[in-house]
């Protein structure tokens, strides 16, 4: 976890490409009211502007919360706490479990993903009630 330019917004960077990255944007989108999350692909400006340059890897997701940047599992983990519900569970079970553990688990996926879920040409466009939520 690397501090960062403070910003209250929570953002969730992703891989615009990546059929699996797009997915997960599918599903936390229902799941939060406009302005509590935002998204933005990693190949973008604001990606670019507000990313250290070893993050701009379209290897993993990006969450920033609170000022702090969470990477892979850890991203999930705490994207999962901020939905709440049910999916509090699996966020402390990722938090709870040491890093190089459940990122082995998310690296062996994000290793294969364009094999497994396929990937597009250009990134993700979003819908025009979609736009609410997205960042450049």
């Amino acid at each position: 976890m690397k501090k960062m330019e403070q910003t209250s917004k929570r953002i969730l960077f992703f891989d615009g490409v990546c059929h699996l990255c797009n997915g997960l944007v599918d599903f936390t989108l229902p799941k939060f009211q406009p302005g509590k999350i935002y998204f933005a692909p990693l190949q973008g400006p604001t990606a670019e502007k507000m990313l250290p340059p070893q993050d701009l890897s379209l290897d993993y997701v990006v969450y920033v919360r609170d000022g702090a940047i969470y990477r892979r599992s850890k991203a999930i983990a705490y994207l999962l706490q901020d939905i709440g519900g049910f999916y509090k569970l699996p966020s402390i079970m990722l938090r709870i479990l040491p890093s190089f553990i459940s990122d082995l688990f998310y690296e062996l996926i994000a290793k294969f993903r364009y094999r497994l879920f396929g990937k597009d040409e250009v990134c993700r466009i979003p819908t025009a009630e979609e736009k609410k939520y997205f960042l450049d």
